[in-house]
């Protein structure tokens, strides 16, 4: 042990006692449901595609008539598995991969045995930060010969992936089931689009089109499946 490695006192310092590696937790605070809302999922049309949604419940409102409105909303949640109370969140395993099955049954990639990138290599060699490392460390994929994996690939070639499914349920915010429920939702002020293009209901295809075209990206990296697919373009919610 050298000195730059202890405290004042001489003694080890968390980092060599391997405090953060044996106790680390996400705090409470993140791990819990927000205030007024609750985390729900509309389901796809396979069990793996579970598209999550913040319903938020209103105060209700008396109307002339006597009845009661003010029916909850549903808004984009993009606070992840954090703040579903069902969930169980170990920062010592990581997050659920959500789209790691979906990337390999697609039969285009490969599970590498070890990292690739020297730098990689260089920091699993390295013993200062074996008091960080955590137990579920995941091989890497990458493409096959001749494959590209990209979300952009796939539409190009007219495919319809699991990650465009999730995004068209996503940016469609539940309006039908709205509009089944109260009518009036359909009464709206026509606007001005700008060059928009962006349907009444937004469908996987029509995601996969503005992909293809190039009007929209979905960050979709093979070798982080956690991350839940979204989509960002000007036909869509979330811009750049």
């Amino acid at each position: 042990m050298t000195d730059e490695r202890k405290n004042e006192d001489g003694a080890e310092s968390a980092f060599d006692q391997g405090f953060l590696k044996e106790r680390a937790v996400a705090d409470p605070s993140v791990c819990s449901p927000l205030s007024g809302s609750e985390k729900v999922f509309v389901q796809g049309s396979k069990p793996s595609i579970k598209v999550p949604f913040r319903k938020v419940t209103l105060t209700p409102t008396m109307t002339q008539n006597g009845q009661t409105e003010n029916p909850p909303v549903y808004l984009y949640d993009t606070s992840g598995p954090y703040t579903d109370p069902e969930a169980s969140t170990d920062v010592r395993q990581g997050l659920d991969k959500i789209r790691y099955d979906w990337t390999l049954a697609r039969g285009d990639v490969e599970v590498l045995p070890e990292v690739s990138s020297n730098y990689g290599k260089q920091r699993q060699r390295d013993a200062i930060l074996e008091p960080l490392r955590f137990g579920a460390i995941h091989k890497p994929l990458r493409a096959k010969a001749g494959k590209a994996v990209t979300q952009l690939a796939y539409a190009r070639q007219g495919i319809v992936t699991e990650e465009m499914e999730f995004i068209a349920i996503r940016e469609n915010q539940r309006l039908a089931a709205h509009r089944t429920s109260d009518p009036q939702l359909s009464q709206q002020h026509p606007g001005q689009s700008f060059g928009a293009s962006i349907p009444k209901e937004i469908t996987p295809e029509f995601v996969r089109d503005e992909v293809a075209r190039g009007r929209a990206v979905i960050p979709a990296n093979i070798n982080h499946p956690e991350l839940e697919p979204q989509i960002i373009g000007r036909n869509f919610l979330v811009k750049v």
